[in-house]
């Protein structure tokens, strides 16, 4: 896939969905990594995930933009120092100080301040071969994916990456899946959503993969693993699957909806979805169900997260939303 191609097909899907950034040609205006500027207007860029460090919410997004909040979503600030502007695709916390974000040009970063201040742990100016999703077990495990089948494992809190060659797909000629989404069970088993209706699983943290097919065909952006094993996986116009057999079987749930759904999230007892065109989703019984409450801005939505008194922050392709009602 060339470069140009690879391009207008992200473009394609900026069009419907906000939650992938534009992969663009290396230029000599691009070889060089910057520093994330501080500007009056964090709060209105487009941020594309979010996660809790103990009481602080962050959020991340376009031009390196790392937002923090103290008072649960009502205030954000920028952080003191993200030493990249590239769009930042996801964050990982495994406590109220380590965590990890990914994005454009391979970029993985690094804090251990609560998202204060940044470092560069990898970076591949070469090939913008971004990154789109990062889960870290504890201080030390994690794995990193993004584009055609791109999957990397560290043991040392990320001083060291390692690829993982992936395992070709039945009927395919090579490992070339996008990888959008990481989540994790209560048993330690990580997995991958990707496109063509396509989840993977991982048993080792990482290391060794193996395809979930659902029977859908479009693509999944992001998924979800409940308290009770069940498995939840949401995406392209409106797809949201539920599987209670650890992916073996998968039953399409009624969305009510054809927006694309960006990100899945518990919060408290519920399990709320969010996506495009304002899209709002909420299930109160563990994700068996969902109902529908968009919002009258028709606001599309990238992520949500929980404050520690159980409600949602929902985050957009224009930034913080104001409100945190249900």
């Amino acid at each position: 896939m060339s470069a140009s191609f690879h391009s207008r097909w992200l473009t394609a899907l900026l069009c419907t969905l906000p939650i992938l950034p534009m992969a663009q040609p290396p230029t000599s205006a691009l070889l060089a990594l910057v520093p994330a500027q501080h500007v009056t207007n964090a709060s209105h860029a487009l941020l594309l995930a979010s996660a809790r460090a103990g009481e602080r919410i962050v959020a991340v997004g376009d031009h390196g933009v790392v937002l923090l909040s103290d008072d649960s979503g009502k205030s954000f600030r920028q952080a003191k120092a993200v030493p990249v502007d590239a769009t930042l695709t996801d964050v990982s916390f495994v406590d109220a100080r380590q965590g990890w974000a990914v994005g454009h040009w391979g970029t993985i970063l690094h804090t251990g301040d609560a998202g204060e201040n940044w470092a560069v742990q990898r970076s591949d100016v070469s090939t913008d071969r971004p990154l789109f999703a990062v889960h870290f077990f504890d201080a030390k495990r994690g794995v990193a994916v993004g584009l055609w089948s791109l999957v990397l494992v560290t043991e040392d809190g990320g001083g060291h990456w390692q690829t993982v060659t992936m395992p070709v797909p039945d009927g395919a000629k090579k490992a070339d899946l996008n990888l959008f989404g990481l989540f994790a069970d209560n048993r330690g088993r990580l997995f991958a959503t990707a496109e063509k209706g396509t989840l993977l699983r991982s048993d080792d943290l990482g290391k060794t993969w193996v395809y979930l097919p659902t029977g859908y065909a479009g693509s999944f952006w992001t998924g979800l693993a409940g308290a009770d094993g069940s498995l939840l996986a949401a995406g392209l116009r409106g797809s949201l699957f539920r599987s209670t057999d650890d992916g073996r079987t998968w039953t399409r749930l009624n969305s009510g909806s054809k927006s694309s759904i960006t990100a899945l999230a518990n919060v408290g007892k519920d399990v709320f979805a969010v996506g495009a065109d304002g899209l709002v989703l909420r299930s109160t019984d563990g994700g068996a169900s969902f109902e529908a409450t968009p919002r009258g801005d028709r606001l599309s939505l990238t992520s949500v997260v929980a404050t520690s008194g159980r409600r949602p922050v929902f985050f957009s392709r224009e930034g913080v939303v104001a409100d945190t009602k249900p």
